[in-house]
């Protein structure tokens, strides 16, 4: 009989450790998520409001190969680089270290926060690297307003979005590390043709 106590005990004992450690276990996993809510919270909240509900996209950092893909599509280039959405800052910083006049717009002021310190910390003057506050999502269509006012020898790179009504001159890296450059000029003379094809069409 004691042994059957003995082993009753035994058991509630083990019992209550397990529902003491189930418990444990919980509230570690619930600190953990709000501790990851409050980073997320913490980088991508801020100015995150003000962008139109259908271009929402969480802050992702470029990648090391998806910025070394931007890097080889801007070889035998120089003069400015502009980065809209700029997050952290690594592909202004890392074009900057390419000679590039390079800026990057941001609305996250904790990331701006970020950027511009670690441009502080690599030496890199305003005029090699710059990050501004300014929401681009306010400007007109983004592809009208880049053919409109940049220049012939100018390229647009873009990362994980292409531009749904422009072919891309080139590209480097798949999946997610993918980016698509976009010459001007090229960009130039196919809208070109292609509205001469559509008066032909019209004519004929």
């Amino acid at each position: 009989m004691e042994d059957a106590i003995d082993m009753i005990l035994l058991h509630k004992t083990k019992f209550a450790y397990q529902d003491c450690s189930s418990h444990r276990l919980t509230w570690i996993v619930t600190g953990i998520v709000a501790g990851v809510y409050g980073l997320w919270a913490l980088f991508i909240i801020p100015g995150f409001r003000t962008v139109p509900w259908k271009l929402k996209v969480p802050f992702l950092p470029s990648s090391k190969v998806q910025t070394e893909n931007i890097l080889k599509l801007l070889r035998g280039r120089k003069g400015r680089l502009v980065d809209l959405r700029s997050g952290d800052g690594r592909v202004v910083l890392a074009a900057a270290s390419m000679g590039f006049q390079s800026t990057g717009y941001e609305l996250n002021p904790v990331l701006l926060s970020y950027a511009r310190t670690q441009a502080w910390w690599k030496g890199l003057s305003s005029t090699q690297a710059s990050f501004v506050k300014e929401d681009f999502w306010k400007m007109e269509t983004l592809e009208n307003k880049l053919s409109a006012e940049l220049p012939d020898d100018a390229r647009v790179i873009v990362c994980r979005f292409p531009f749904p009504h422009w072919s891309p001159t080139c590209s480097e890296g798949f999946g997610l590390d993918q980016v698509w450059a976009y010459d001007m000029q090229s960009l130039r003379k196919q809208t070109f043709s292609k509205n001469n094809h559509m008066r032909l069409f019209k004519f004929v």
